[in-house]
C-alpha cells in the first residue's frame, strides 16, 4: 500500500520572491532534467534513439540515464504497462523527489495500445501515477519525444516555485478479492462522492 507524502515547499521566501528570481529557478529546473527511463517494450528503443547523436536530446537540457529514481526529475514510461509491473512503477515514482514529472511515451503507455483489451494490461500508466505529457504513436518517432520534452519545459517555465502542482489523483492500486479463495491485482475505483439528486437513493 502506498502512502502519499506531503509535497515539500520552499516556504514563504518563494512566494515573496521577485518575478526575476522565479524565472531563474524555473530556467534552471527546465534545462536540467535528469531522466529515469522506465522502458517496457519497443518504445524504449525509440527513447534510446532520441538520446543518441542524431537527435541528441541532451542539447535540450535533458540528461539521460540517471543513477536511479532518487536522483531523477523526469520519468519516461515507454511501452506496455502490465498489471504485474504497475506496483513497481508506482513504487519508483514515489521514490522520486519533488518536483517530479512524467512523460507517457507511446500508445501502450497512454492507453494500453493494441493490447488495451488484454486481461493483464493496465489501461494507461495514468491509472497509477499522474502524467504531465502524453506522446502518441506506435511507436513514436524520436522527434515526437523531443516535442514532448519541449512541451514539458514550457509547463515548467510557467510554474510557481514552491507550490504544489495541480495533479489528477490516480486511482489506488491494490489487491482486489475476485471471489472466494482467489485474489487478483487490479485498480480500485474511488468511491462515488458526487452529491445525490433529490429523491435519489444511492444505497
Amino acid at each position: 500500500m502506498t502512502v502519499d507524502l506531503p509535497t515539500p515547499r520552499v516556504g514563504r521566501a518563494a512566494e515573496a520572491a521577485p518575478q526575476a528570481v522565479r524565472v531563474v529557478l524555473n530556467w534552471g529546473r527546465r534545462y536540467s532534467l535528469w531522466v529515469f527511463n522506465f522502458g517496457l517494450a519497443c518504445c524504449a528503443i525509440e527513447f534510446i534513439s532520441a538520446s543518441m547523436a542524431r537527435h541528441d536530446f541532451i542539447r535540450l537540457g535533458v540528461i539521460p540515464f540517471a543513477p536511479g529514481p532518487r536522483q531523477s526529475d523526469l520519468m519516461v514510461v515507454s511501452g506496455t504497462v502490465t498489471d504485474k509491473m504497475a506496483p513497481a512503477i508506482r513504487r519508483l515514482y514515489d521514490q522520486m523527489p519533488e518536483p517530479k514529472y512524467v512523460i507517457s511515451y507511446g500508445a501502450c503507455s497512454n492507453s494500453g495500445g493494441p493490447y488495451w483489451d488484454s486481461y493483464s494490461v493496465t489501461k494507461g500508466v495514468d491509472q497509477i501515477i499522474p502524467v504531465d505529457v502524453y506522446v502518441p504513436g506506435c511507436p513514436p518517432r524520436p522527434e515526437a519525444l523531443l516535442h514532448g520534452i519541449l512541451t514539458l519545459q514550457q509547463q515548467i517555465a510557467a510554474e510557481t516555485p514552491g507550490h504544489a502542482r495541480a495533479r489528477s489523483r490516480p486511482r489506488p492500486y491494490a489487491e482486489v478479492p475476485a471471489s472466494a479463495g482467489e485474489v487478483t491485482r487490479g485498480l480500485v475505483s474511488p468511491p462515488d462522492t458526487s452529491p445525490s439528486a433529490p429523491g435519489e437513493d444511492r444505497s
